[in-house]
């Protein structure tokens, strides 16, 4: 691979746009695609080149990234008829960062390999304020020697960490996911107890923070909620893809989590009130209406 591989970007959403531009920052040519071209207008402003399937960049990209919306977005562009596969030349490598399935990661690795390419599965974590920042945390599964080959591109979006073969970075990934969901369900509870016995929850996030109950979940998503802001860092949508993803893996594995089902439960029910295109923050609307009360808003 060369020194400046050319590199390939599918998906120009809120977290692959943010982190498709550290790597053009970085000095890489980039051929993009998304669905929408639109969303990858500020890309192209950036000096990327627009292409008109996940095959066209593959044939003009030695490192082909991919982060879309579910396992068959994944499926679809990477292995479809005008998928990265069908124009990835021998020798390329195809990333998918989606977080998706890990039978999946594992079929894409085995397919790459008949074509004489190689494949990586690299789910992150850390919201929009990761990628923005380019402080990610990248989970990769595959085959070391390649990881490390693609590292300098990982390190322009975060730190990537080797998780072990083909689909152990998605299972990484899950594991994270199943470790949030919990969190969150907590992070809420707590805000609404405090609320309701008295409590300014403004203080008494502050007050929490430094001590045990402090998390990166806390500190990226607490003052949103107080602000009433459910703007988007990660889709509700998603995040019930993620932990049905997980609870599958789990009755594969013969394992129970209930604090996976119960989070799981809370947030179709947000999708269930029109609520899947808020952010996961967005929890907290769930737990209020169970209680009917409201947490006051903060300017």
């Amino acid at each position: 691979m060369a020194d400046k591989p050319r590199v390939g970007w599918i998906g120009t959403g809120v977290m692959g746009q943010a982190m498709c531009g550290h790597i053009l920052s970085a000095g890489y040519s980039v051929r993009v695609f998304n669905r929408t071209p639109s969303k990858a207008q500020l890309l192209i402003e950036k000096g990327a080149i627009l292409t008109d399937s996940p095959k066209s960049v593959a044939e003009e990209s030695d490192v082909v990234f991919s982060i879309v919306g579910y396992p068959h977005d994944v499926s679809e562009v990477i292995l479809g008829n005008k998928g990265v596969l069908q124009g990835l030349k021998p020798g390329g490598v195809v990333i998918d960062m989606t977080t998706s399935e890990p039978s999946l990661a594992r079929n894409i690795y085995n397919l790459a390999k008949e074509k004489g390419c190689e494949s990586i599965d690299a789910p992150v974590s850390g919201g929009d304020k990761g990628a923005k920042a380019g402080k990610l945390a990248i989970f990769a599964g595959g085959e070391e020697k390649i990881v490390e080959k693609c590292k300098p591109l990982f390190d322009c979006m975060g730190k990537v960490t080797y998780m072990g073969g083909p689909g152990l970075g998605q299972c990484t990934k899950l594991g994270n996911q199943i470790t949030i969901a919990s969190t969150m369900v907590g992070l809420v509870e707590g805000m609404v107890f405090a609320h309701k016995a008295g409590l300014d929850v403004e203080t008494y996030i502050k007050a929490i923070s430094t001590g045990a109950a402090g998390s990166k979940s806390l500190d990226l998503y607490a003052s949103r909620i107080l602000k009433r802001d459910f703007d988007p860092g990660f889709f509700v949508n998603h995040f019930v893809k993620d932990l049905g993803i997980s609870l599958r893996e789990c009755q594969q594995m013969g394992l129970s989590l209930p604090g996976l089902a119960l989070a799981q439960q809370l947030y179709v029910s947000l999708k269930a009130h029109g609520e899947g295109n808020l952010g996961t923050q967005a929890l907290i609307l769930a737990i209020e209406r169970l209680n009917n009360v409201q947490l006051p808003k903060i300017e």
